[in-house]
């Protein structure tokens, strides 16, 4: 076994290839720091430890994972992720970092002695090795993130009481992946949750009230995946499942989620009907008599954001400072953690965001400058996706280098995130600066956006809308 370098000990140490030029040193990989960098997927701590403990260059770095050199700065530095699955393999294949440490099925580089064969994927085709990388994603990121331990009831068992509870407490954990991956890395994760409890729910017994719980957290996964899907691009699967939520919930008696279904589904209509978005938006809200709380501040601000998009600001107004109202009662209401990451930050997001759509720019930028500046570049997805309006709202002001140089932001941001909807977003940006390549900063901008594939919109296409969060 020693005859290709150090191997797997009785603690797992990898064997490093003499062949890569940035392999982790056996000592290095063992450290503390690097193996948290590691389980959470933080590739620039990753990178600056290496530097740090290894004296492997950011070049040399850069050179073999395929990054762009001040790419990689900019993630030691702690602005950005990575999260693609592609590049994520990529970087424990030349650091020589082991499957098991990042949720990934064992590399072909690693000691076959310690990993049954069977365990191993028989061919090295990307399609099998990203199915076993989000499926080891539910024990890997999963089981850093708390998630409760699930015994499926054999057909015909009776559930426990703490069943549908120990349900919602894995949701809670895996939404957290949703922070740092994107619909692309999460969806197939979701669904499984969702198909593993609509299964449940047939084969098991229970009573009444139990059942209620089950359809109460089936809405929520239902949601959960619903989401991904829509980050991920696939519009008819996401909206097949907010449908299906919206079922459960009612069935459930669950207002709160019910309504949430119907906004999901409200935002599906946007920029198809904006009218029946508005409609949807508005029975979301009368889904009970007066939500309040971040529940009663979601689905107001979504309501806000269909009357943004339809063009009518009174009631885009309106519906904010009900937002507003009903976010100051949240310290006094029951807050579920699917509405928990509804705060103050987020209100401004959406506030600016329906000032932008509204064409009012100097509404907009203060409101969206102010809350992307306390917006951590750690959730790259989101705030690239929010300074997509931020860009537009300058170009609407005509401060076309503000809005050039917040473009590049969103490009640098949106890079390895597995979601469609930055690219999607900044389209129609970039196609407006199309008409001011005289401004130096436009031209980089441009430049950028051809070299990142930014996506560039059909013609007709330049007001499609995306949903929020």
């Amino acid at each position: 076994m020693h005859n290709q370098g150090e191997a797997y000990d009785e603690q797992r140490k990898p064997m490093i290839s003499k062949r890569s030029a940035v392999a982790l040193p056996p000592d290095v990989l063992e450290r503390a720091d690097v193996r948290e960098a590691i389980t959470r997927h933080d590739f620039g701590q990753l990178f600056a430890l290496a530097r740090k403990w290894a004296g492997i260059s950011f070049s040399k770095i850069a050179e073999e994972c395929d990054i762009k050199p001040e790419r990689v700065g900019t993630l030691a530095r702690g602005q950005g992720r990575i999260t693609s699955f592609e590049k994520i393999a990529r970087i424990a294949d030349v650091m020589r970092i082991p499957g098991y440490m990042l949720g990934l099925a064992p590399r072909t580089w690693e000691d076959v002695g310690i990993t049954p064969p069977a365990e191993r994927s028989r061919n090295g085709d990307s399609k099998v090795l990203r199915r076993q990388f989000i499926k080891s994603s539910a024990l890997g990121l999963g089981a850093a993130f708390g998630l409760p331990a699930l015994d499926l009831p054999r057909q015909g068992r009776r559930l426990g009481d703490d069943f549908p509870t120990i349900l919602r407490r894995r949701a809670a954990r895996l939404r957290e992946l949703d922070n740092v991956l994107g619909g692309g890395d999460t969806f197939s994760l979701y669904q499984a949750e969702y198909e593993s409890t609509k299964a449940v729910i047939r084969q098991a017994t229970y009573s009444e009230s139990i059942g209620r719980d089950l359809l109460s957290v089936l809405s929520e996964q239902a949601q959960q995946a619903g989401w991904a899907a829509f980050d991920a691009g696939q519009h008819e699967r996401a909206r097949q499942l907010y449908q299906a939520s919206h079922s459960a919930a009612v069935d459930a008696g669950d207002a709160d989620l019910a309504g949430n279904a119907l906004a999901f589904l409200a935002y599906e209509s946007i920029g198809k009907d904006p009218s029946a978005a508005v409609e949807l938006a508005t029975a979301s809200c009368n889904s009970h008599s007066a939500p309040a709380g971040t529940v009663g501040a979601l689905l107001h601000e979504r309501r806000a954001w269909a009357h943004a998009t339809a063009g009518n600001v009174r009631e885009t107004e309106r519906a904010l400072e009900m937002a507003e109202a009903a976010l100051a009662t949240s310290d006094q209401q029951p807050t579920p953690d699917w509405s928990a990451w509804v705060d103050r930050i987020e209100l401004q997001i959406m506030t600016g965001r329906c000032w932008t759509e509204l064409k009012r720019p100097l509404r907009a930028v203060p409101v969206l400058s102010a809350a992307l500046a306390q917006f951590s570049d750690t959730h790259a997805r989101d705030k690239a996706l929010y300074s997509c309006w931020l860009a537009d709202a300058y170009l609407t002001a005509g401060e076309v280098e503000e809005a050039a140089a917040t473009a590049i932001r969103v490009l640098d941001l949106a890079t390895g995130v597995a979601s469609v909807r930055p690219r999607q977003q900044i389209a129609s940006v970039i196609a407006q600066l199309e008409g001011h390549k005289g401004v130096s900063a436009a031209t980089e901008a441009l430049e950028k956006a051809r070299a990142y594939d930014a996506p560039l919109p059909a013609s007709g296409m330049t007001d499609f809308r995306i949903q929020p969060r």
